[in-house]
């Protein structure tokens, strides 16, 4: 019941709740993201949702224009305190997760939800997915999750792919409040931000 009715109805509310309270945030972040560096100001990259489908992922811009991607070991995307590409804005916003912001749009969208699995690229066929990649599109991914909340980027790609896993296998109403608490005290404390120098082994 709460999977597949309440849960859905809890993400639409909450979205029209907070949108509204959003979108003088956003007002100031988009003046100072376009006038830092002259570019867009989001960022919109497709990623891969449930069951496969791929949607188009809103964020605000963080990085300079026409920067590199540049991809750690273990294909996940590189992040660090000196990375030379991300704006000073940027930076800011990603040590509290304001540029996450936007994403209360795709979760009003159906796209995504207030919690589950972080979505991934969408570079690759679902073909290509191994097991643990296939088992977590069978919910919508989410603004935050499980290894959002408590690892952040302080572990690799499959390690998270592994906790995500086990929020699938274990959703429930109570875990989800309890991670979206821990959410919170994480980026209060900015714990985790920048990934570890051992991570993506």
């Amino acid at each position: 019941m709460y999977c597949k009715y309440i849960k859905r109805l809890i993400d639409v509310g909450v979205s029209l709740i907070v949108l509204p309270l959003i979108l003088l945030i956003a007002i100031i972040l988009s003046l100072v993201i376009y006038f830092e560096d002259k570019g867009p100001v989001f960022y919109n990259a497709w990623r891969t949702g449930r069951y496969g489908e791929r949607f188009k992922m809103y964020k605000f811009r963080s990085m300079r224009v026409d920067s590199p991607d540049i991809r750690l070991p273990d294909g996940s995307t590189y992040n660090a305190d000196d990375d030379c590409r991300v704006t000073r804005i940027g930076r800011f916003m990603r040590k509290t997760s304001l540029d996450e912001l936007p994403q209360f749009l795709n979760v009003l969208k159906g796209d995504m939800s207030l919690v589950g699995p972080r979505p991934i690229l969408a570079d690759r066929s679902i073909d290509e997915y191994n097991a643990l990649e296939l088992r977590r599109l069978d919910v919508r991914p989410g603004i935050t999750g499980y290894s959002q909340a408590y690892y952040r980027n302080s572990i690799g790609q499959r390690e998270k792919f592994e906790h995500d896993v086990y929020y699938v296998d274990n959703i429930s109403f109570c875990f989800d409040i309890k991670i979206l608490l821990k959410t919170f005290l994480s980026v209060f404390r900015k714990e985790n931000v920048y990934i570890s120098s051992d991570s993506s082994q």
